[in-house]
């Protein structure tokens, strides 16, 4: 059905993304500090481009404080959807390596090991002596 609506031949290969998926997991786990940075960073960005929107001072001010709940959870959840992005490009990127490293039967092998190693580090991160509330 897909190739009549498009012109090309477009094939996907399951266990290409099935790899690429569990790696992109497996480095959102276990690199925490690096999605935060990013989400952030994109907030900030995107506050930035929405304040610029506002030309006027005066009328931009009343406009921009009245809708500062609704635009910073509307581009809290845009920053964190963008965020999963690099992490998705890292995951193919790895999910690659590793098929020309080993065979690419071993890809969705390694992935899972990979996301059960991240899965207990952010447990055990989470829970360790060292968090900032205890």
């Amino acid at each position: 059905m897909l190739d009549d609506l498009l012109p090309i031949s477009l094939t996907l290969d399951a266990p290409l993304l099935a790899g690429s998926g569990l790696w992109s997991l497996a480095l959102y786990l276990g690199l925490p500090s690096v999605g935060d940075w990013l989400m952030d960073g994109l907030v900030r960005w995107f506050d930035f481009a929405e304040r610029s929107l506002y030309f006027s001072q005066e009328a931009s001010q009343k406009a921009f404080e009245k809708t500062r709940a609704a635009r910073a959870s509307q581009n809290a959840f845009y920053a964190s959807i963008l965020s999963i992005l690099p992490f998705l490009l890292a995951g193919g990127i790895a999910n690659g390596a590793i098929a020309q490293i080993f065979d690419k039967n071993w890809t969705i092998a390694w992935a899972v090991m990979a996301v059960f190693a991240a899965g207990v580090y952010e447990l055990g991160r989470r829970s360790g002596p060292d968090r900032p509330d205890r």
